[in-house]
């Protein structure tokens, strides 16, 4: 079996974050979303992996080279336009060839890893499985509606009104049938070729199309909230360590991870919360579902419930940082100019909350 990552998307939600990088390679729990779908993959016992590739296709490659580092070998796979989930199935069709593969979106978080699903594809005679997941509201979900078999009848991409609260979550099973369903479909409305409408085909041409129902948390990472949420139930299944420097007037208390390098000074860390390689932590307080990467400084000021990317500095803030993603290489800090004011450089799209 192969795989297929799709790595291709712009990122609009997460922007201004995405305007600079990949939204597939902004970390949680200190590594990058791609990575944990790379090693989900592997994990299941496979290694060779093709990635569909956009407009940040150079960040991808320079990040996850060869697949050495997993074991694995990468194959990337451009796409000029992101022309739909089918499309990229339909530009791979060289790279999978006949074999059954597993299709995996870069931005996805799923707790337990996919390796049963792929055990209980690879033992069936299945043309492809879908993973499913409820939800509490399908509206903003593709959705699955299942036979009296338990096999999927209808898919239907955000009705109006759902009679179903199975909801896609962005990774499938297929064989080799699907090339015939992406070359049989048309673009939908907005001038792409779905995936809903691929599966679809397979179903009405007598293809076998089983679900698969999650049973975990499952998070596509494609807004700052689902960021935080993902970071926090990550972080929660972490186990504690400390390969770092904590001095004998700090505290770290419950779960937390401090990486090679970090130093933790005259601080309070309570877990579960990371702090990244060669980051400086002095006179501050780190709160829970905390992530802060690698090459940081955080220094008279607290935090929480927050993810802060590389090289990044927050220093002297006179009230506690919250709910909050800080891009690469941000300064946060109390300016001692006066008058007082706020003094803000900021990139489009960008969220302010101010006292």
């Amino acid at each position: 079996m192969k795989g297929l990552v799709l790595s291709g998307g712009k990122g609009t939600r997460l922007r201004p974050i995405t305007y600079t990088s990949a939204k597939q390679l902004v970390p949680v729990a200190n590594k990058p979303v791609l990575f944990r779908v790379i090693e989900a993959i592997r994990d299941a016992g496979i290694s060779d992996i093709g990635i569909v590739i956009g407009d940040t296709g150079d960040e991808i490659r320079a990040a996850v080279g060869t697949g050495r580092q997993w074991g694995v070998r990468i194959t990337y796979i451009p796409q000029d336009a992101p022309l739909g989930l089918a499309h990229a199935v339909k530009i791979s069709q060289e790279f999978i060839g006949d074999e059954r593969f597993v299709m995996f979106l870069g931005d996805n978080c799923i707790q337990g890893g996919i390796s049963p699903l792929i055990e209980q594809f690879g033992k069936s005679d299945y043309n492809a499985q879908i993973v499913l997941k409820k939800v509490a509201d399908p509206r903003s979900f593709g959705v699955a509606e299942l036979d009296d078999d338990g096999r999927i009848a209808r898919l239907v991409e955000k009705p109006r009104e759902p009679r179903s609260d199975l909801a896609l979550v962005g990774i499938y099973m297929f064989d080799h049938h699907i090339f015939e369903a992406v070359n049989s479909i048309k673009p939908s409305p907005r001038g792409e070729l779905e995936i809903t409408d691929a599966i679809q085909w397979l179903v009405h041409t007598g293809r076998t199309v089983f679900p698969y129902l999650h049973e975990g948390w499952w998070i596509d990472t494609g807004k700052k909230d689902d960021m935080l949420e993902a970071n926090r139930l990550i972080l929660e299944e972490m186990p504690a360590a400390n390969f770092g420097y904590v001095d004998r007037n700090s505290q770290v208390i419950g779960k937390v991870i401090i990486e090679a390098g970090a130093e933790v000074i005259n601080s309070t860390i309570r877990g579960p919360a990371i702090i990244g390689e060669h980051t400086r932590i002095l006179n501050s307080y780190i709160g829970p579902f905390t992530s802060i990467y690698h090459h940081c400084l955080v220094e008279e000021s607290e935090i929480e419930h927050s993810i802060v990317l590389e090289h990044s500095s927050i220093r002297s803030l006179p009230h506690r940082l919250e709910d909050s993603l800080i891009g690469r290489n941000v300064e946060v800090a109390r300016s001692p100019l006066k008058p007082k004011a706020y003094r803000l450089l900021l990139g489009d799209n960008s969220t302010v909350g101010m006292l």
